[in-house]
């Protein structure tokens, strides 16, 4: 009873547990080519839906459904997509965006065999805090935010975890391989690759230093420079002397 407790603490907060399948309508698209863009002013998103032997579909949906779903599931959450009476479990590929807007444009739907692994990238969440940074020590580097990852579609989770709170001292670090794999899930990306580090802690004091010393400099080039402005006046003033004494004597004649 205890163990299932945990489970399911653990289900709920996403702990490197497989999403479960959402289900999403879709409508087939006759709309193609430049014409597209009337859908996108009215609202409509269009898409594809295509897969390993699987013929290309086009089809369409509300852009506020589609933005929805996609925050829920990511690219490695199952989805059931209903076009008309067909069903067809789904993951959701190659999202496009307006490059001044930022505004999704188009989507792609990979039709999945259940039964068949697939190859795809998951997010890699830091959890907790380092005992470096809370003690001062040092800073938290994110270095990298996903892995390939070989699983069902029914297993992909949404995420997997890493607990940071043991990084004690400048320079520890966490791989790859030190990631906890989910049931089902193979890891593919180098097991080497670094995932996080603590770095040098740059102090305020080390902050003020730098600042007072560029300060400085700026301060000695200034000086330099009206020194230099100081020094060919008294060099002109010197010229101008001899051919004003000259223009006196002259007058005076």
């Amino acid at each position: 009873m205890l163990a299932e407790s945990r489970l399911q603490r653990k289900q709920a907060l996403g702990y490197n547990t497989p999403m479960q399948s959402v289900v999403l309508k879709v409508e087939k698209r006759d709309t193609l080519g430049k014409k597209v863009k009337k859908l996108r002013k009215s609202g409509i998103l269009p898409a594809n839906v295509y897969g390993k032997d699987v013929a290309s579909v086009a089809v369409q949906l509300p852009t506020k459904e589609f933005e929805a779903i996609f925050k829920q599931t990511g690219e490695t959450g199952l989805i059931e997509l209903h076009i008309g009476t067909e069903k067809k479990p789904v993951l959701i590929h190659n999202v496009q965006y307006d490059y001044v807007t930022h505004e999704i444009v188009h989507a792609d739907f990979y039709q999945v065999n259940l039964k068949e692994k697939i190859k795809t990238m998951v997010p890699v969440v830091l959890v907790g805090e380092p005992k470096a940074v809370s003690e001062k020590l040092g800073l938290l580097m994110h270095l990298m935010h996903e892995v390939e990852v070989e699983a069902l579609p029914t297993d992909l989770p949404e995420k997997i975890e890493v607990d940071v709170t043991n990084l004690a001292a400048v320079d520890e670090q966490i791989t790859v391989a030190d990631l906890k794999k989910p049931a089902g899930v193979e890891i593919l990306t180098d097991s080497g690759e670094l995932v996080a580090k603590i770095g040098e802690l740059v102090s305020k004091e080390a902050e003020a230093q730098a600042a007072a010393e560029a300060a400085a400099k700026e301060e000695a080039k200034a000086e330099g420079a009206e020194g230099e402005t100081a020094e060919a006046a008294a060099a002109t003033e010197e010229a101008k002397a001899p051919a004003e004494a000259a223009a006196k004597e002259e007058a005076k004649k």
